[in-house]
């Protein structure tokens, strides 16, 4: 990990009418960090996870990635900026095979392509690159199937390989373990520990076991505000976090 902020909230607020979702938030996640945003229901996650993926527009403050201000980018903009996002809800092509969505992927990305004029080598460089992804994410032997036959755990790894074709700098995972079993969220938080350096990695998640052991920063939200971003050891001993969040100041494992 570098000491150099890749993505930074500068006093974020969303309104909806009167109610304020998030209210004036500021943090910022190191590159190279599996930083996780937590906090109870109502605390505004979501709300902020749509600011900073670019599906929600701040009313106020500023979003930047790597310096540069993205808060009023849409989503597809915000890709161009190695920016990917993998949503709760499945956004695969379910009748393409699992290889199939992942190339999709990559000729989203603008990077490669697999047809034209290009040469025979590099639309097979994009081919092998896919195939090493889904081997990478768990799906050796699902490379030929249609993702709609894939369980919901295996979807999800591949919701990640499609996510990595696109090469993010910032990884954007919005409850990757929703609806997982215990040993399939086992499977998914050493893919995401895995990930190269390179990726960072930013995720809200409600599975405090599954934060605990993968992200090394932990922002607690809590009524749309901030409460604190600290180390997994840090926010585990702050009372305010487990007034807040957990609903009691007695220590919890």
């Amino acid at each position: 990990m570098t000491g150099r902020d890749l993505l930074e909230l500068c006093s974020v607020s969303r309104d909806f009418g009167s109610f304020r979702a998030v209210d004036d938030v500021s943090f910022a996640v190191r590159t190279g960090s599996r930083h996780a945003v937590i906090g109870p229901n109502g605390a505004g996650k979501s709300t902020l996870f749509g600011l900073i993926s670019g599906t929600l527009v701040a009313t106020t403050g500023a979003v930047l990635v790597d310096g540069q201000d993205v808060t009023q980018l849409p989503v597809h903009r915000r890709v161009g900026l190695d920016v990917t996002t993998t949503f709760q809800h499945s956004s695969l092509f379910l009748r393409e095979t699992v290889l199939e969505n992942v190339l999709l992927a990559a000729l989203r990305r603008g990077r490669s392509g697999l047809g034209g004029l290009r040469p025979v080598r590099a639309r097979r460089a994009v081919i092998d690159r896919a195939h090493a992804l889904l081997d990478q994410v768990g799906l050796p032997a699902r490379h030929d199937v249609p993702a709609a036959a894939l369980s919901h755990g295996e979807r999800r790894q591949l919701e990640v390989a499609v996510a990595l074709a696109t090469e993010p700098r910032l990884l954007l995972l919005d409850e990757p373990a929703a609806g997982m079993s215990p040993a399939e969220t086992a499977r998914l938080t050493d893919l995401i520990a895995e990930l190269p350096g390179e990726v960072t990695v930013l995720l809200i998640e409600h599975d405090l076991d599954m934060v605990f052991e993968l992200a090394d920063m932990v922002t607690v939200m809590h009524l749309g505000r901030h409460l604190t971003t600290g180390s997994p050891d840090e926010i585990r001993g702050s009372a305010a976090v487990q007034t807040a969040y957990l609903g009691t100041t007695e220590a919890s494992s």
